[in-house]
């Protein structure tokens, strides 16, 4: 498989749009709650701790460790793994590993964050620190 994977477009709507613009930049987004202080991921109004509606934007180094993963060996467009990152900033988020040797991926590995063209705003997925 030489061919280089297609990534379907996010579907943005009012609530994920500065996510999906800061995206364009080369930005990574979190949302951290004024109410109780917790950073959570996926970035959306109201917090999934406390319901709190006072939450705000917070840009993340998009640099985390493994906490899981699993490697899908056989799979009609090769094999692929994923899995839960720890970002530094607290929350975990369910990814993809790209651009590395997927036999080699360990828990508790450092990850940096690396996006992907779309026919629309790029996605995020994760890859081995350096």
């Amino acid at each position: 498989m030489t061919d280089k994977p297609k990534y379907p477009a996010p579907a943005e709507n009012p609530e994920t749009a500065p996510f999906w613009a800061a995206a364009r930049e080369g930005k990574f987004l979190i949302k951290r709650c004024k109410g109780c202080g917790e950073a959570h991921y996926f970035p959306r109004s109201i917090c999934p701790f406390c319901f709190s509606d006072q939450t705000e934007w917070q840009a993340s180094k998009g640099e985390g460790v493994i906490y899981s993963y699993s490697l899908m060996r056989k799979s009609a467009t090769g094999p692929y793994a994923v899995g839960y990152v720890t970002l530094d900033e607290g929350p975990s988020l369910l990814t993809n590993f790209v651009d590395c040797d997927l036999a080699l991926l360990k828990i508790g590995q450092r990850v940096k964050l690396v996006f992907k063209p779309t026919d629309g705003a790029p996605l995020p997925f994760f890859t081995p620190a350096t």
